[in-house]
């Protein structure tokens, strides 16, 4: 963890958490493909978990008054039982399959949104049994793969919440999940005291990004910024399911 080229990427991949911690569309996703380019994908992607949750103080501070409560409510106690899920079968689970299936779904669900694009929307009540099911998912992969975005999409999309109360709730939700990881990821050995010494001195990039991220969302028009997330959320599913096949 040395040099300037590490530095390079990790600077960026800590701003790209934080900017997907101010509400913009899966960028945060990106840090770990990005610091990967300079350290293997587990070690990078147990340097930045620090980052994510330290991101998630800034992220919930910004959004303290824009969050769905229903969706939370259904949707928290869900990605808990699937980081636990995740925990308990992290020895025998291949996270090639995971990630190539999650990339897959959320691929199709992608491809269907763009294609009725020009349809009015149905908005959906937030159900219980779907958020379970989805919910459970999001903290699996995440937990498995750090693919949680797009199961939490495939649910939370066709709500139509407003762009703020979207954003809000994906940071506080993503808030909770960063934070209940790091206790099995610490016992997976995927922290250690260096990562920690690294991650501190990434904590101030990624706080600037995160207020430029809050920025840019309520600056774009909300049809811009589900469109947005929508090419997001195909464009990292097709990367899912490449890395997926690529690592079989």
């Amino acid at each position: 963890m040395d040099g300037g080229f590490f530095w390079a990427m990790a600077a960026l991949a800590a701003a790209l958490v934080g900017m997907g911690k101010g509400g913009m569309p899966v960028v945060g996703m990106l840090g770990v493909p990005v610091l990967s380019l300079a350290l293997p994908p587990v070690t990078a992607a147990g340097l930045l978990l620090p980052v994510y949750v330290v991101s998630d103080l800034f992220g919930l501070w910004a959004y303290r008054g824009a969050f769905d409560r229903r969706v939370l409510a259904i949707l928290i106690p869900a990605v808990t039982a699937g980081v636990g899920l995740g925990w308990a079968t992290a020895a025998i689970t291949p996270e090639w399959l995971v990630t190539a299936l999650v990339g897959l779904i959320g691929a199709l669900f992608a491809l269907r949104l763009l294609w009725s694009a020009g349809a009015a929307p149905r908005v959906r009540r937030a159900e219980v049994a779907p958020g379970l099911g989805w919910g459970a998912l999001t903290g699996f992969t995440s937990f498995v793969s750090h693919s949680g975005a797009p199961p939490f999409q495939i649910y939370v999309l066709p709500l139509g919440l407003p762009k703020m109360v979207y954003a809000g709730t994906n940071t506080i939700l993503f808030a909770w999940l960063n934070a209940i990881k790091l206790v099995p990821y610490w016992a997976l050995g995927q922290l250690s005291a260096q990562n920690l010494k690294v991650a501190v001195l990434l904590v101030p990039v990624a706080a600037l990004s995160v207020l430029a991220g809050v920025r840019l969302v309520r600056i774009l028009p909300q049809a811009l910024f589900f469109r947005l997330v929508t090419w997001a959320l195909l464009l990292v599913s097709v990367k899912l399911v490449a890395d997926g096949v690529g690592a079989a």
